[in-house]
Order: structure tokens, then sequence, then C-alpha cells
């Protein structure tokens, strides 16, 4: 569908009777979006604020909820707009650049958690050299390079998209992700397909092989270890693997359904879609929030704090106002 600017519009076709939920759909999913921003957030202010979380590994946790907050503002705003409008439509551009900033953030996440996984390693075999090893450098590079190379692997991906040609103007989702490839007149299969193993490869694979290595690693050093360095272990790492399973989990999904092609109705394509982009963001601040003792520490003080005031202030309130309706007044007298 063209218009008189020569502008590419593609239609979203993977809402499920929109006329009939939308204002449900919405309220949903903005609902989840206010929680997905307050929760991440705060969990980033606070170790922003806090020096005592001034550490390695809470600073990549504040950069893995991070990356989930840009990774659903990239999503829900469209999302949210959509479901409100006649039509659910964008352009060619703008849905081939949320597609690159949806698989870049997802690479990303894998690349922190592979970095996380690095960090409980060193703590863990060489608790010694720890601060030494894991230096305010060593952090910023890695937290670069997570971010920096998924995006550059989808350099490729980005020229190869804006010099073909659409013969399909429906996309069978609700936001743009592989199946933007089915719109292509055509589509070089075996380039298509060299070209996803060794995205997948790279930003998948190469990071759980990582992950599972130093697990073992750190699970084979536990089992030899006392008690104490048992429990240690198990509060700080748990909460990554736990992350890790789900994260893998729903990009499967993608990986499966969207990349291979199998054929599913719609609804299931929809309540699968919604997953990927509902859950995981919400996942994160509970488990972190939840399962690593000094941030559920500090989240507990600041919300003590928040309702003693908020208390204290309402029985000042009451107290004032008895008060003046106790007072006599003598201007009648």
């Amino acid at each position: 569908m063209h218009d008189e600017s020569n502008v590419t519009y593609i239609t979203f076709g993977g809402h499920v009777e929109l006329e009939k939920y939308k204002f449900l759909y919405f309220a949903i999913m903005f609902t989840a979006y206010i929680l997905i921003l307050c929760s991440n957030s705060t969990i980033v202010c606070l170790i922003w604020i806090k020096k005592s979380l001034h550490e390695p590994m809470y600073v990549f946790i504040a950069a893995l909820l991070l990356n989930s907050v840009v990774f659903s503002t990239n999503i829900y705003p469209k999302l949210l707009m959509d479901f409100l409008s006649e039509r659910q439509i964008t352009t060619h551009s703008l849905c081939r650049f949320q597609g690159i900033i949806y698989y870049s953030l997802t690479g990303s996440e894998f690349f922190l958690l592979a970095s996380m996984a690095y960090d409980r390693y060193v703590s863990i075999s060489k608790p010694l050299q720890y601060h030494t090893i894991m230096r305010k450098t060593t952090v910023t590079v890695l937290l670069v390079l997570a971010w920096l190379l998924p995006a550059c692997q989808l350099v490729p991906s980005a020229v190869f998209s804006n010099n073909s040609q659409i013969c399909n103007f429906t996309l069978n989702g609700i936001f743009c992700n592989n199946a933007i490839s089915k719109l292509y007149c055509a589509t070089p299969k075996t380039y298509y397909l060299m070209y996803g193993v060794f995205i997948l490869f790279n930003t998948v694979f190469l990071p759980l092989l990582f992950i599972m290595f130093t697990y073992t690693k750190i699970f084979i050093i536990c089992y030899r270890s006392c008690r104490e360095v048992r429990k240690k272990a198990a509060q700080t790492c748990l909460p990554h693997v736990l992350v890790l399973i789900s994260f893998t989990c729903l990009c499967s999904y993608d990986i499966i359904i969207a990349r291979l092609e199998i054929d599913l109705s719609q609804n299931t394509r929809f309540i699968m879609t919604l997953q990927v982009v509902l859950y995981h963001p919400l996942f994160n601040p509970i488990v972190y929030g939840l399962k690593m003792k000094e941030i559920s520490q500090h989240l507990r003080r600041l919300f003590c704090h928040r309702v003693l005031c908020v208390k204290t202030d309402v029985g000042s309130a009451v107290i004032s106002f008895v008060i003046q309706v106790q007072r006599p007044d003598f201007s009648t007298v």
C-alpha cells in the first residue's frame, strides 16, 4: 500500500477480535507497561543512589533492568496506539527500525547474562582477586560490548531489507519481528538461513554455552567448598539462572515459530506474542527484588519509610483537625 509520498505502509494482521476487546487489551497492556516502567526503574534508581550497591554484580543487574525498559518502550507505545486505532498500520522504515531494536536488545540480554555469569564465577572462584579483575574498566567494556555487538551484527539485515522490494503488505503479527522477511518479493533462502544461523550462534548459543560452562565450574567449586560458600552462591546465582531460563524459553518461540514458519492458529500466535513482551520485563524486577538480599532489604526500607511518612502525615492532619474542632471560638463571645 503506497500513498502519494511513495511511503510504504504495512498492516498488522495478528490482532484477534480487536474491535470487541480493544479497551480490555489496552487496559491490560497499559497497566503492564506502567508496572514495567515503575518496577524496573525503581531498582535501577536504587542501585544508582545507594553506594553499597555500587558493585559489578548490581551494575549488571541495573543494566539488565534498563534493557527491559528500553525493550518494552520499543513495543508498548505503538502497540497501545494500535489497540485504539481503526487501522493497525506502520511504515516500512519504522517497522525495520522496531525489528532491529527488538533483536538488538534481545541479543544484549544474553550478553548481559553472560557478563553476570562471569562476574559470579570470578567472585566465587577467585574472591581475593575479584576487585582486581572486575575493575570499573572491565565492567564498562563488558557493558559496551553487550549493547554494541548485537547491534553491529544486524547491520547486514538492515541493508538487505532497505534494498528489497515488498510484495505483501500484511504482517502476521502485532509488532515487527522476523515475520517481516515474509513480506519481501524474493528472499534468498540460503542467504537468509545462513545469516540467521550466524546471528543465532553469536548472540544466543555462544553466550548460553559460556553461561553453562561458568555455572558448571561454580557448581563444582561449591560442591567442594563449605556450606557458607554454597549458600552465597545460591543467593547470588539462582536469580540469574531463573531469568536465563525464563528469557530463553520465551525467545525460543520467536526462533521456532517466526523463523521456521510453523503453522499455528492466529489466537495461539497472539497469545504467545503477548507473553514475549509481557512476562519477562515484569519477571526480572520481581526476581531480583525478592531474591537478591541487598536489593530486597533496600526496597523494604524504602517502602516502609514511604508508608511511615504517609501514616505520619495522615495522623498529623487528623490531630490538627480534631484540635481545631475542639478549640473554642472566642470570636462569637
